[in-house]
């Protein structure tokens, strides 16, 4: 029996009966579209199962991870359909042969759906592409979803160029259709075309890595890039939150990038205290003394003031006021010993730049800043470190009868009442 006969074997057995030629086609395809259909849809079934079977055996004998990929992105299941739609394809002249205007509808169709279908089966290797580069040392940072999804927006603009020469018939490759497609592009995927020209520039310059920490004020980020697309950028922030930014504010906008704190030895701890401006004093022959005991400023107190003695009598300074001559300031022995002190200090990096200093004297004070750098740059490290030095140099203070200025609280208040 030829498959001409097999299909319509029903409709010759209707009408051998004395049913109507016209009623008894009708019967004869709704009975043949139902039977072919539920035959592709156990056949796309046993496909898919086998193919994917066979695709995850293959992987799992197999060290590379690309097959696993490919089975997550469904590569095998958009392959089993392909099977089906073919039988389909040969089928459907035979089944509507009494219905000659409603088969070039049907390919048409047909032909959408396996357009659509290659699509599919392009973005998912694209993505098993992707996902496996992300596995490589050398990929782990580069913004690959940007370039996976222009060549994904390549692949639907094909896509779509042929399902609108299926559906019209008009040549994609004509003078008129590109010019206007060109236009319509343009318009649609303007976003996409600055952010791949901000891809492309964030990768050539090395401007934004994935797992580099930022700081970008405009949009409320600080935390570390988790993904760079055409889009956006994905932040994670500290606080476990997510924000997203514009990829073309990369290139357009200021931000704070900290992969050279990261990259560098230490991490820099820059802070200042207020000291009171009339707290600082010539140092008396008895606070001399008295700061001989510290150890760390011993040497250097005694040497200093042997070098101001020598001076002052070389000079014959009137030493009967104070402000004559040469002469040591508390202010200036704290100053020194913070220097000792940091110099000291074991997570202080003594290879950076280390250096205590004063700064522009302001209505709050003179503000004495430290400026070095911290061995360990692990954030809560980091802090405590900062911290320890600073408990330190405030309880330092006061024994070099200096004061640290703050606004008045309170019970200052009362206090003075």
């Amino acid at each position: 029996m030829t498959p001409y006969e097999l299909i319509h074997f029903l409709k010759a057995h209707l009408i051998e009966q004395g049913m109507s030629q016209a009623l008894a086609t009708y019967i004869n395809v709704i009975v043949v579209l139902l039977a072919l259909a539920g035959f592709l849809f156990v056949l796309d079934w046993l496909i898919k199962k086998s193919i994917i079977r066979l695709f995850t055996l293959f992987a799992d004998s197999t060290t590379s991870t690309f097959d696993d990929f490919l089975i997550e992105s469904n590569f095998p299941r958009y392959v089993s359909h392909f099977i089906p739609l073919l039988i389909t394809f040969f089928f459907i002249q035979e089944l509507f042969l009494d219905f000659p205007r409603i088969v070039p509808h049907l390919l048409t169709a047909i032909g959408i759906y396996a357009i659509i279908l290659g699509a599919l089966v392009c973005r998912s290797v694209l993505r098993s592409v992707g996902n496996f580069l992300f596995t490589k040392e050398q990929f782990k940072d580069k913004p690959l979803d940007s370039y996976i999804q222009v060549l994904m927006m390549f692949v639907w603009i094909i896509a779509f160029l042929f399902t609108v020469y299926r559906v019209t018939g008009y040549s994609v490759t004509s003078l008129a259709t590109f010019g206007a497609a060109s236009a319509l592009l343009l318009l649609v995927f303007k976003d996409t075309i600055l952010g791949l020209i901000a891809s492309i520039q964030i990768t050539i310059n090395d401007i934004v890595r994935i797992g580099d920490w930022i700081t970008f004020t405009k949009y409320g980020a600080d935390g570390t890039v988790i993904q760079i697309n055409l889009s956006s950028v994905r932040v994670q922030n500290f606080d476990n939150t997510y924000t997203t930014i514009p990829t073309y504010s990369l290139i357009s906008d200021s931000f704070q990038n900290w992969r050279g704190m990261q990259d560098s030895a230490g991490r820099r701890i820059k802070k200042a205290i207020y000291i009171k401006q009339n707290s600082v004093k010539f140092l008396t022959p008895e606070q001399i003394e008295s700061f001989k005991k510290i150890e760390l400023i011993s040497a250097y107190v005694n040497s200093q003031q042997q070098k101001v003695d020598a001076y002052n009598q070389e000079k014959d300074v009137d030493k009967s006021l104070a402000l004559n001559g040469r002469n040591q300031t508390n202010l200036g022995v704290f100053r020194k010993y913070v220097d000792s002190y940091l110099n000291g200090h074991s997570a202080v990096l003594k290879s950076e730049f280390l250096m205590v200093r004063y700064l522009a004297p302001t209505p709050k004070g003179i503000p004495v800043e430290i400026y070095c750098f911290s061995a360990d740059k692990q954030w809560a490290n980091y802090e405590y470190i900062q911290a320890e030095i600073l408990d330190h140099i405030i309880a330092a203070v006061s024994y070099f009868d200096l004061e640290i200025y703050e606004y008045p609280s309170s019970q200052d208040f009362s206090a003075d009442s």
